[in-house]
């Protein structure tokens, strides 16, 4: 009986896995990378847990990237979160919402997994890899399309708006780094495309990361309509019909620190008691009448504004 109920509380396990797993939207695609495993009572379990918990449910960020950790180690876990840069946050969130349900159940035992969905990418893993470009493991998607005429000019114009945009996203700051933008193709035709980064790279390493990826195009995408080229520290797409939002693509300022807070907030009254004091001891300059003197008395009352000015201290606001 005892084994009986054993293989009933198995099946009845694997019944519940695969419903979660088919509640969620699939990925376009995904690994469960063999860097080694957990078990489902251990510490690294739990951290995993908590940590994808806090990923969707952090409202504060609504410029669509996540990176954090939990736990100590040796079963610390980080994570990254990242939505494409025209993507809403309400939208961003349900994204990744889907993805840290669903990559645990697809990888239920490695301890390093990644998926992609059209919006938004999901990582983790038993290492730091915030700040840190990585190339693998990477995958491609092309339209099965191909371009009709004029090849050599189509490969062409892409590579110069790709080329421009790389340089647009790696100077991006440390909130997003991504660009999008189109321009004319062969036959009248409009090509559209986007590059990013993960956002906590250097310069030099999304350029980097950009690079390779263009240069993994002929291998998947040579002739095709549209292509796509992802690895997990950056990814581009192009194709010859508008797939992003272009109303949506704006650059986020970096939030305020405290640090930068409290700077404005005793620079700001500071300097606005000077300019008072500057500018009460001009009014009483200029209307300041002079005392009277004999006639027989060559001297007279004199202003002078250039000392008058320079003897006031200025303030700025850092």
């Amino acid at each position: 009986m005892a084994k009986v109920c054993s293989k009933l509380l198995f099946l009845s396990a694997i019944c519940i896995f695969i419903a979660q797993a088919f509640a969620q939207p699939s990925f376009l695609y995904h690994f469960c990378l063999d860097n080694g495993n957990y078990t489902s009572n251990s510490t690294y379990k739990a951290n995993l847990n908590q940590l994808l918990s806090s990923v969707s449910s952090n409202t504060e960020i609504d410029y669509g990237f996540y990176n954090s950790s939990y736990g100590q180690n040796p079963d610390k876990v980080y994570a990254i979160g990242l939505c494409r840069g025209d993507v809403k946050p309400d939208v961003c969130r349900s994204c990744l919402n889907n993805a840290t349900n669903l990559l645990p159940l697809l990888c239920p035992n490695q301890k390093e997994a990644i998926g992609w969905y059209d919006y938004c990418m999901l990582r983790y893993t038993f290492r730091d890899i915030f700040g840190i470009m990585e190339a693998s493991p990477v995958f491609y998607m092309w339209n099965n399309n191909n371009v009709s005429a004029n090849v050599d000019q189509f490969n062409q114009d892409l590579r110069t708006l790709l080329d421009s945009q790389r340089v647009q996203a790696a100077k991006g700051g440390s909130l997003r780094k991504f660009a999008a933008g189109n321009a004319t193709a062969p036959n009248f035709q409009t090509l559209y495309s986007l590059v990013q980064c993960i956002p906590d790279l250097s310069e030099q390493n999304c350029s980097d990361c950009l690079v390779g990826a263009m240069g993994d195009i002929p291998q998947c995408c040579d002739g095709k309509q549209g292509g796509r080229v992802v690895r997990p520290s950056c990814n581009l797409r192009y194709e010859v019909s508008l797939f992003y939002d272009p109303t949506a693509i704006t650059v986020p300022s970096p939030p305020l620190s405290n640090k930068s807070l409290t700077v404005i907030i005793i620079v700001v009254p500071t300097v606005a008691f000077l300019v008072l004091i500057i500018s009460i001891c001009i009014y009483l300059l200029r209307v300041r009448k002079p005392r009277e003197q004999p006639e027989n008395t060559s001297s007279q009352w004199e202003y002078d504004p250039k000392r008058t000015d320079s003897d006031q201290s200025k303030g700025s606001l850092v």
